[in-house]
This record gives structure tokens, sequence and C-alpha cells, in this order.
């Protein structure tokens, strides 16, 4: 049976190939041995393992300079709760964390004005602005795994 990060041919993204293909989402076309060094793969022919790999799934392709380069987005699949943004990839999360701190912000500066509703919003704000970073966070350090 296969899981979403599964393409049609049966190869699931995960571990070195994903790290793979999350660099070149990164960075774009590369050389095999811009990969092999910046995944600190100990030789060429892993990180071509892992690129043939990406190839045959449909989720990478070679130039004629040698270049590999992503060419299908699995972002909906594999990088489930993150959003490309150019070379960028962030977490959802992370456009709510800032609205919610800015709303934060504001209805605190708005409360000076009147004192009353100052403590509910202090307990309402720490623990809203507290569980969508700490959700954010969490995302992001599974990427942070990938690389």
């Amino acid at each position: 049976m296969s899981t979403s990060a599964d393409d049609k041919h049966g190869i699931e993204l995960k571990g070195n190939t994903l790290r793979v293909y999350v660099h070149l989402l990164r960075h774009g076309p590369s050389e095999l041995r811009d990969v092999q060094r910046a995944l600190g793969f100990s030789s060429p022919s892993l990180a071509s393992y892992h690129l043939n790999r990406l190839i045959s799934a449909g989720y990478a392709a070679q130039n004629e300079q040698g270049q590999y380069y992503s060419i299908k987005d699995a972002s909906g699949e594999v990088l489930e709760g993150y959003t490309r943004i150019g070379a960028l990839l962030v977490p959802q999360l992370a456009f709510f964390a800032v609205l919610f701190t800015a709303l934060i912000v504001f209805l605190g500066l708005e409360s000076l004005s009147n004192q009353a509703y100052l403590p509910l919003l202090v307990v309402a704000s720490l623990v809203l602005v507290g569980v969508v970073w700490y959700e954010t966070v969490k995302v992001w350090r599974r990427l942070a795994t990938w690389k």
C-alpha cells in the first residue's frame, strides 16, 4: 500500500532521497558534486543514486550542462504543511503566527486606553501566540532535519 509520499512508480521520498529533493528545491539546478558536498555524502555515487531515484520517480531531471533540477513540485505530497515562496520553504503556520502576533500587539496597544481588558488580553494572547509559534517551530524543525 502506498502512502501520500509515494509517486506513481512506488518510490517513496524519504531519508536521503528526500534531503536531495529539498536541496534541489532550495538551491535550484545543482551539479552532482554540489549535492554531494552540500549534504555531506561520502561519495559522488551516493548522491548519484539518490538523484537517479528522483529522476525515475519524476521529481527531477538533468539538463545538458549536467545539472540536476526539480521538475515536480511535491509540496502537497511530501512537504505537507509548507508553502514554497521562491527557493524558501515556509511553514504555513508561520503566516498565522505573524498574523496573531501583530493582532495581539495591536490589541495590547489599544488596551492601554481601556485597562479593564488587559488581564484577559494578556492571558489569551500568550496562550494563542504560544500555541501557534510552538506548532510553527515544530514544523520548521522537521524541515531542518532534511538538510
